[in-house]
């Protein structure tokens, strides 16, 4: 799950001011602080073997991914294996490269490796990271959906103590219920609205939320 630090107001909670870089994650459920190194995909390196031809770049844009986090192939996105697709793509690393868009559900991480097949035929796959939608519901990288390697406006998180906290779905669906709703992205914590109880860092152009209790 998505974790990150938050800041209370100063009318409801001591303030707290902490910084953190995420990655991604295994499990439904986000976090504050942008793209998180804590779960929401590990790891992973792509298949020793992979079927050719769905694109001159191993995980593309718009080229899609077969089931899986911790094994998964280039597939075909026609074809039944198919479960995300690709809407970005960057060299290196997520903690030191471009955030994901948004609405990215979850970040596949891939390691220099050498496969049977690449796209320039050196035998090499350079280290990256792919920022995945699913090709179906439920999308965990939407607002309120309670996960995504992002937290935005509109996802609910709940209070871990030490200063941190966690996104959860805002419908309840998730393991634990929500207690704020960020409603508002702005450059700075005194633009917040007075009703905000919580500040979360979002990072980003806007890397304050203003959150509320629900």
């Amino acid at each position: 799950m998505h974790v990150g630090n938050r800041w209370r107001s100063p009318a409801a909670f001591a303030a707290v001011c902490a910084a953190l870089l995420t990655g991604c994650q295994s499990g439904p459920g986000g976090g504050t602080g942008g793209d998180r190194p804590d779960g929401q995909a590990a790891a992973v390196s792509p298949a020793p073997a992979r079927p050719s031809g769905y694109g001159a770049v191993f995980l593309a844009v718009d080229e899609c991914s077969s089931f899986g986090r911790t094994s998964f192939t280039e597939v075909s996105c026609a074809g039944e294996r198919a479960a995300a697709r690709v809407v970005a793509r960057h060299d290196g690393t997520a903690r030191d490269g471009p955030r994901c868009p948004a609405t990215t559900d979850f970040v596949l991480h891939i390691s220099e490796q050498r496969p049977s097949a690449d796209e320039d035929g050196d035998g090499a796959v350079p280290r990256g990271y792919a920022c995945m939608r699913h090709l179906q519901p439920p999308h965990p990288g939407d607002p309120g959906g309670g996960g995504g390697p992002r937290t935005i406006v509109g996802d609910c998180v709940y209070d871990l103590g030490d200063g941190k906290v966690r996104e959860t779905a805002c419908d309840g669906s998730g393991r634990r219920e929500p207690e704020f709703k960020v409603t508002k992205a702005v450059d700075a914590r005194s633009e917040c609205p007075a009703s905000t109880a919580l500040y979360v860092r979002l990072g980003g152009t806007a890397p304050v939320g203003c959150a509320r209790p629900v």
